[in-house]
């Protein structure tokens, strides 16, 4: 398969495409203006393209040296299980070990977990579970 790899958000119109195939947004807490910004504003992204389609996305937040987070890993449901998803992992670990980074967090989508495991990825120690909160 022919892909291009941009490490550059999407254009707003096909981030939304590819975000409403995920479901995330189904309650409408956030505007998909909201949403766009808020990728606007990632450390790093990286946007795979095949045909001029965008196919697959996925982002970090990170300070740069220590604290950083992987979100948005989205696929087309058409091309999942085709080393896509697998493919944006490796872009965006590759720009944390180009910075030094050596801690990388996500959360998994439901049903994804085993995915991240495959990659390399543990479940945080029971000792120190993720928490968060919802204001």
């Amino acid at each position: 398969m022919n892909i291009v790899i941009q490490n550059t958000n999407p254009a707003k119109e096909d981030f939304i495409a590819l975000h409403k195939t995920t479901g995330w947004n189904q309650k409408g807490l956030f505007t998909y203006d909201q949403l766009y910004e808020a990728i606007c504003n990632s450390w790093f992204s990286a946007s795979i393209y095949h045909n001029n389609k965008l196919i697959a996305y996925g982002r970090i937040l990170s300070d740069g040296i220590y604290q950083t987070f992987i979100c948005d890993v989205m696929v087309l449901p058409e091309y999942q299980g085709q080393g896509i998803g697998r493919k944006v992992i490796e872009l965006l670990l590759e720009k944390c070990k180009e910075n030094g980074i050596q801690w990388v967090q996500l959360f998994s989508a439901k049903g994804k977990q085993e995915f991240y495991l495959k990659l390399g990825f543990t479940i945080r120690d029971q000792a120190a579970p993720g928490m968060s909160i919802f204001l």
